[in-house]
């Protein structure tokens, strides 16, 4: 067996590009949603501390905490999906999108009457446990949920092919990290126009997507290395 061959079979399910893919373009949607409807983003809490600290130093504590249930909220969701990882082993990666399911429809439902609970709590649980729970494609690190490292690695990647001596492969990686960043940035765009056209139903998109990432989780077999 080829080294080639080695690698393609050596990929887990939820590590396909079409799987990550439809991740990335979830991540972009609920981070443009979250910040929209409660002026919070889901995914990057690098700004939600920023602002929570820039507010604090300048007195104004009634917007600084306004950024703390998000990140509270986040870590909430790392231990959740360190605590399926444990117990779930290689089946941890589809139960993670079937909760993320429940919690965004759990949201969606109470959105009326619990706005700032269900929107600051729960969608960051359901991206931090995305951000834990799916963080390579096909075998190379990488994010579904922010592009700052997709775009370092893609930069750098290019880089190496053009300067010469990069390994096999690493121009497919760079097109798959770009793809990631694009796909993030479509996300985002639908979220913003879905939030603000059909607000009461714009979750719905997300949750379609992570449908079909659930049942490719499901359907795809996942080769084992000879």
């Amino acid at each position: 067996m080829s080294t080639l061959d080695v690698a393609a079979s050596a990929i887990r399910r939820h590590e396909t590009v079409e799987i990550v893919l439809l991740l990335a373009f979830v991540g972009g949607f609920i981070d443009a949603y979250t910040w929209i409807v409660h002026g919070v983003l889901a995914n990057a809490q690098t700004a939600n501390v920023i602002f929570l600290w820039v507010f604090a130093m300048a007195g104004d504590w009634a917007k600084a905490f306004h950024f703390a249930p998000p990140i509270l909220a986040f870590t909430v969701g790392i231990v959740i999906a360190a605590w399926l990882r444990r117990v779930a082993g290689e089946r941890a990666g589809a139960l993670s999108v079937l909760l993320e399911i429940l919690f965004l429809i759990a949201i969606g439902i109470l959105h009326n009457r619990l706005p700032d609970l269900a929107g600051t709590l729960g969608i960051s649980m359901v991206a931090a446990i995305q951000t834990a729970m799916f963080i390579k494609v096909e075998g190379t690190v990488c994010s579904t949920v922010m592009i700052t490292g997709n775009m370092r690695q893609t930069v750098e990647n290019i880089f190496a092919a053009v300067y010469g001596g990069a390994p096999l492969g690493t121009l497919r990686k760079s097109v798959i990290l770009f793809a990631l960043c694009a796909v993030f940035g479509c996300g985002a765009a639908a979220g913003a126009f879905a939030t603000r056209t059909i607000p009461n139903l714009a979750l719905g998109i997300p949750v379609v997507a992570l449908l079909i990432v659930l049942l490719r989780c499901e359907t795809t077999p996942r080769e084992v290395v000879e």
